[in-house]
């Protein structure tokens, strides 16, 4: 909770991927947000495992893995629901 909390602290585009660990969508798309958070240097990248962080996970009614919450300020500017890379590269591209 700690880590999540310092995370939005980042000035700037904060990309957090609610994930588990048992889903499979969500190791499919692993490999392409660690690809995403080198090319977008100036975006922080997080992930949340919804087992461990049930509680952060309720708060932000996450209902589906995986689900990628974009924040700016602390809020929540944009979501993408599923593995979707392009839909989370237009996220990213458009809140940068």
């Amino acid at each position: 909770m700690a880590e999540f909390a310092a995370a939005l602290e980042h000035d700037g585009l904060v990309v957090v991927d609610f994930f588990a660990t048992w889903c499979g969508p969500c190791k499919a798309i692993a490999p392409i947000l660690d690809k995403f958070s080198s090319e977008f240097s100036s975006a922080k990248f997080v992930k949340v495992d919804v087992d461990e962080l049930s509680k952060l996970a309720q708060e932000y009614e996450i209902t589906a893995m995986p689900t990628i919450l974009f924040f700016k300020n602390k809020k929540v500017v944009h979501k993408v629901l599923g593995a979707n890379p392009n839909a989370i590269k237009a996220g990213i591209t458009s809140n940068l």
